[in-house]
């Protein structure tokens, strides 16, 4: 090989550095491995033992902002109905973060050596910024377990850095959700929420979770409008015991005292699976 040959000195990636390797199909194992090893080991480097999981609409806006569209909407000709809409349902905005700030606060009350049912949601806006902006306001770390989509907001500000991430495959973002997850609150949401609660009930009643973790409806008005499951069990697709899967609640004191004395009598009883 003479002197000045081109090649002399390349030194080929490893494997583990090699970026079109990575994503490509072959890989696909490694990336969904990957996306498992490494909550994984930010879970553990921050002692998170367990989590209270919010699911919800990420269209549902705060307070402030959804007055300002109404009067941009008076004021200018826009959809009123719709803007009217959107600040009454405001409320559950405003009323899962103040849930997630009194939980978050009693959690910290706990005498445990672990950091326990830290405030956990989707990581994006709409109810999943207000649990995590409830957490952050009662100086309590919390999780953001976002999804990488086309055209999705980038993770909401209060999330602790830490502990945001993003995921590629939306079963393992759901494995997260599921496994840590010592109780499920679920306020009103659209395909996404409905997803993410059925495939938990349908873990839950198949028995493939056998921890106890409470699931609770938040708002009864918007979910028996929503979902009609006495047909279920009416005819026949579902046995009448499944509705006591899930308990409805209208309350930010009817959430906390049912959720705190739930996860209270977790913590007296034998403990789930760790990481």
């Amino acid at each position: 090989m003479s002197g000045d040959d081109p090649d002399r000195g390349f030194r080929p990636p490893k494997a583990y550095q090699n970026e079109r390797f990575l994503n490509s199909p072959g890989a696909r194992g490694l990336r969904i491995l990957s996306e498992y090893l490494e909550p994984a080991a930010r879970f553990r480097a921050f002692d998170v033992a367990d989590t209270v999981v919010f699911f919800g609409s990420a269209r549902i806006l705060p307070r402030d902002e959804a007055e300002r569209r109404l009067e941009a909407a008076r004021k200018h000709g826009g959809d009123i109905a719709r803007a009217e809409m959107a600040l009454e349902m405001s409320r559950y905005y405003e009323e899962a973060r103040q849930l997630a700030f009194r939980l978050t606060e009693w959690s910290k009350g706990l005498e445990d050596r672990h950091k326990r049912f830290i405030v956990c949601s989707g990581g994006g806006p709409g109810i999943m910024e207000a649990a995590n902006r409830g957490a952050s306001e009662a100086r309590g770390i919390n999780v953001g377990l976002g999804i990488s989509l086309p055209h999705e907001q980038h993770a909401n500000p209060y999330i602790t850095r830490e502990l945001s991430f993003e995921f590629h495959y939306f079963f393992m973002r759901k494995l997260w959700f599921v496994y840590l997850a010592k109780a499920l609150i679920v306020f009103p949401g659209g395909f996404g929420s409905l997803d993410e609660l059925f495939e938990t009930l349908t873990l839950s009643q198949t028995g493939k979770i056998k921890k106890r973790m409470p699931i609770v409806l938040y708002g009864g008005t918007f979910w028996r409008e929503a979902l009609n499951l006495d047909a279920l069990v009416k005819y026949g697709t579902i046995e009448p015991e499944d509705l006591e899967l899930m308990h409805v609640v209208d309350t930010v004191d009817e959430a906390f005292a049912y959720v705190t004395g739930e996860l209270s009598r977790y913590l007296e009883g034998p403990k789930g699976p760790t990481l």
